[in-house]
């Protein structure tokens, strides 16, 4: 898979279906992947985080998630065919796995949330082998049980709802010992695919526009994160551009 770098931040450049493939043939062959998609926030928070930096270079996969990451790159001059949003790859990756008998563990968010997320997962894809579910509030002295429960599931797949840099942390922290062939980290996916959150219209998030779609859901909570972030990726941009270090 082709990868390029923009603003310190290494990413593939594939589509879809050149990711869910690529995936695949790497879970049936057994071999250990890490995952992770990167969006205008996690490039942003990346340069004044270095665990966060470390754990997103040191994944195998690093997909582009979100229209002002690929409007960036495509300014500095990359070639990027498309977006590979992390919600649309995790429900490609499920039906997946329901079609080869993968089983797989979902791990992150509220209780009620991540099991309405295995409910409707089993709805859609009745084959789909869930092999085990836990939620993402547990503490560091907690992990080695969460752990343990993971690899004794049979799981072949497993994905994390954990906000950043929680989530690349732990995965960084256990990925061997997790007897699994594959982990994404997902975000907010569980409250999506739950229902528990409504996502943006296609045309907003074909205009890049989900981060306003989110302030008018969440205006208090929303509201500055994305305008410092969103601010700072401009700035970042534009001195890239014109050649400033």
């Amino acid at each position: 898979m082709k990868q390029i770098e923009m603003l310190g931040t290494p990413m593939h450049v594939a589509t879809m279906s050149e990711t869910v493939e690529f995936i695949k043939r790497r879970v049936l062959a057994g071999q250990f992947t890490q995952h992770v998609v990167v969006n205008v926030a996690k490039i942003v928070n990346m340069r004044k985080n270095p665990m966060l930096r470390k754990g997103v270079a040191e994944c195998d996969i690093i997909n582009i998630d979100g229209m002002g990451v690929v409007w960036g790159a495509r300014l500095l001059g990359h070639e990027v065919p498309e977006r590979v949003a992390g919600v649309d790859l995790f429900l490609e990756l499920i039906a997946m796995s329901a079609d080869n008998d993968l089983p797989v563990f979902l791990l992150g968010a509220k209780s009620e949330i991540v099991n309405r997320t295995k409910e409707n997962l089993e709805a859609i894809h009745p084959k789909l082998q869930v092999a085990g579910v836990h939620d993402g509030y547990f503490s560091e002295d907690e992990e080695e049980g969460v752990v343990r429960q993971i690899r004794e599931s049979g799981a072949r797949l497993m994905f994390v709802a954990i906000t950043s840099p929680k989530k690349e942390i732990f995965i960084n922290r256990w990925g061997s010992q997790l007897g699994v062939d594959f982990v994404m980290g997902v975000g907010g996916t569980f409250d999506v695919v739950s229902g528990m959150t409504k996502r943006a219209p296609v045309w907003m998030q074909n205009w890049g526009l989900e981060w306003l779609y989110r302030i008018i859901q969440e205006p208090r909570r929303m509201w500055k994160r994305y305008l410092v972030t969103n601010s700072k990726f401009a700035w970042l941009l534009l001195r890239a551009k014109l050649g400033m270090s």
